[in-house]
């Protein structure tokens, strides 16, 4: 582990992966870093499912949508197709 606390090299993660794992489950997410740059990132199973999960349909969110009630002006061409050439 390097400086950070919460930052790891990819070849001491690996080494020490249980650790790792115990870690992000009591400290919170771990950064894994290759060639000194962040590379991954290891979360809890109940954080990713928190952070993951629906927070309700589509519908509600189309329903809470700030520009629910807004008019909007469509006008349908009435023309003919074009010709396509294949």
């Amino acid at each position: 582990m390097s400086a950070d606390a919460r930052t790891w090299s990819l070849a001491n993660a690996k080494a020490r992966f249980s650790e790792l794992v115990e870690k992000a489950k009591s400290e919170g997410p771990q950064t894994v870093t290759r060639n000194g740059k962040p590379t991954a990132v290891v979360v809890s199973y109940e954080e990713w499912a928190r952070k993951t999960s629906r927070k309700g349909s589509l519908m509600d969110f189309l329903q809470a949508s700030p520009l629910r009630d807004v008019e909007i002006d469509l006008d349908r061409v009435r023309g003919t197709p074009r010709d396509l050439e294949l």
